[in-house]
Parts: C-alpha cells; sequence; structure tokens
C-alpha cells in the first residue's frame, strides 16, 4: 500500500481559518484512503499543537514525515490553487519534486 502525504495551508489568521485547512486536509484524505491509499495528513497529526514549540520546528518535521512517503497529494480549495499564497505548501512541493516524489492535485488522475 503506497503512503501519500497530503500537503495544503495549515496557517490561518485565526483559529477558525486552521480548523477550516484541517478539515479541508481530512478532506482530501479520507478520498485518498478511498482510492486505496495510505493518507499522511499532517494536519490532523498537529491541529492542536499551536503555542507548543517552534513553527520552524513543525515544518521540519513535516518535511521529514513526508520525505518517507510515496507520493504528495495538495489540497486545492474551492477558489482554486490557493495553496500557492501558503510558504508551507510550496516548500512541500518544491521539496517533493527535487526527490522526485510525484506530486498531484484536485482532478488529476491519483497514479502514484
Amino acid at each position: 500500500m503506497k503512503v501519500i502525504y497530503v500537503a495544503g495551508p495549515f496557517r490561518g489568521k485565526n483559529a477558525w481559518e486552521v480548523e477550516q485547512n484541517v478539515r479541508r486536509a481530512e478532506t482530501f484524505a479520507m478520498m485518498l484512503a478511498e482510492k486505496g491509499f495510505m493518507p499522511l495528513c499532517p494536519h490532523s497529526n498537529t491541529r492542536f499543537f499551536d503555542g507548543t514549540l517552534t513553527a520552524d520546528f513543525w515544518v521540519k518535521g513535516t518535511l521529514e514525515l513526508m520525505r518517507r512517503c510515496d507520493g504528495v497529494m495538495v489540497c486545492d480549495t474551492e477558489q482554486g490553487a490557493l495553496w500557492q499564497a501558503s510558504t508551507g505548501t510550496c516548500g512541500e512541493v518544491e521539496e517533493a519534486k527535487r526527490l522526485g516524489l510525484p506530486v498531484r492535485f484536485a482532478g488529476d488522475k491519483l497514479d502514484f
């Protein structure tokens, strides 16, 4: 079974925006599971850790998780590719491409 990392914006202006980002990522995670992939959704893993350690720690840690996966699914939004405004997500996509991991977006064939 392939493990697919779910990438997408996490941070927001307030707790509500963060929660909406987490829920969007979880929706993509479930879609992956329904297709037979095991999703790794860091949003769910760290949703309540705000203020515990530095943002740098969490970014480095989630990148390490992504490096151990077979591919990356990027959460697109109803408004389009708003993930491009997320420095964290852009970094994940850049690192995935550097590593040669397949990166897919909403609407793409999930050929991991």
